[in-house]
């Protein structure tokens, strides 16, 4: 458009000179919750999509059909990302440790997701951020602050309310899941470390690159023709399990892993709902007081921390 009469002229930057960098503000709690939104959205329905397809597929040929398909999914954002010129990494041997961690913590969760119920599942998974607050601050130099040791302390009395260890028979399901906790511990901060060089679409290319890589052999050992009504829930936690893990990345860029992890407690008043709706589980008030203690230690957390 042609400048208007009267109108100041447009000031112009000195030949030479320097263009200054607008940055983007990277710390943000407000950020991360919403992202972690996504995350607990896009889990949930992978609890329902891995209990369901696993019916009458094995967890690996799940585990790789939920990589390849998710690679697929994936590309567009690959692609307007750079392509893959842009997936190159100068840090292969951390998604390489990353991606064998996070394949074992993935496993079994769908392993435990068919034998016990979600509400049980989840609420052992959520000894989680106990161990990624002790690895963030063992390997990332992460401050264990006041507001974070109190959200995670009443988040694991929650998580105890609501499982009452000592009240059943401690099942195989149980200790799968919990190692699979100890493993998504790890995962977390191996994340939290990616996202100091690499981009989140980046960190996602090579999760389901990698263990696409690790579960092919188990999974064509044990294939078999998936059937017709397999194929939705094979589809939905494909695209679940990627973008859930998209949204996670991109809460982590906005705030230290032990801000993340306990915003995550929600899952489990969360995920006891869902179970109830649809597997008719039984829903108590051991649950809604554990589920006040939960949010309780998430509003603590989330207020403003110093950067």
């Amino acid at each position: 458009m042609a400048q208007s009469i009267g109108a100041a002229p447009p000031l112009r930057r000195p030949r030479g000179a320097a263009r200054k960098p607008v940055m983007e503000d990277m710390h943000s709690n407000t950020r991360a919750a919403l992202w972690m939104g996504g995350w607990l959205a896009l889990m949930m329905v992978t609890a329902v999509a891995g209990r369901e397809a696993a019916r009458t597929l094995s967890v690996f040929q799940v585990m790789e059909l939920r990589s390849l398909i998710g690679f697929v999914m994936l590309m567009p954002l690959v692609l307007r990302s750079g392509g893959f010129t842009a997936m190159r990494t100068g840090r292969p041997v951390a998604h390489l440790a990353r991606n064998a961690v996070h394949y074992v913590g993935q496993l079994s969760f769908l392993y435990a997701v068919t034998v016990i119920s979600l509400a049980e599942l989840v609420s052992i998974e959520f000894t989680t951020p106990f161990w990624t607050a002790i690895f963030a601050v063992l390997f990332l130099g992460e401050r264990m602050t006041r507001a974070t040791a109190a959200a995670i302390a009443l988040g694991i009395v929650g998580v105890a309310v609501i499982v009452r260890p000592g009240t059943g028979a401690i099942e195989a399901g149980h200790l799968v899941m919990l190692g699979g906790a100890v493993a998504f511990g790890i995962s977390l901060v191996m994340v939290k470390s990616l996202t100091r060089t690499e981009s989140t679409v980046r960190i996602i290319f090579w999760m389901l690159v990698v263990q696409a890589a690790i579960g092919l052999a188990p999974a064509l050992y044990l294939w078999r023709t998936p059937p017709a009504e397999a194929w939705p829930w094979i589809v939905l936690i494909s695209f679940s399990g990627t973008f859930s893990h998209f949204c996670m990345t991109r809460a982590l860029v906005y705030a230290d892993a032990m801000v993340v992890a306990p915003m995550d407690y929600l899952r489990v008043p969360l995920t006891a709902l869902v179970g109830w709706l649809l597997y008719s589980e039984k829903i108590d008030v051991y649950i809604a007081v554990g589920a006040a203690l939960i949010l309780a230690g998430n509003l603590v957390n989330l207020k403003r921390r110093p950067r």
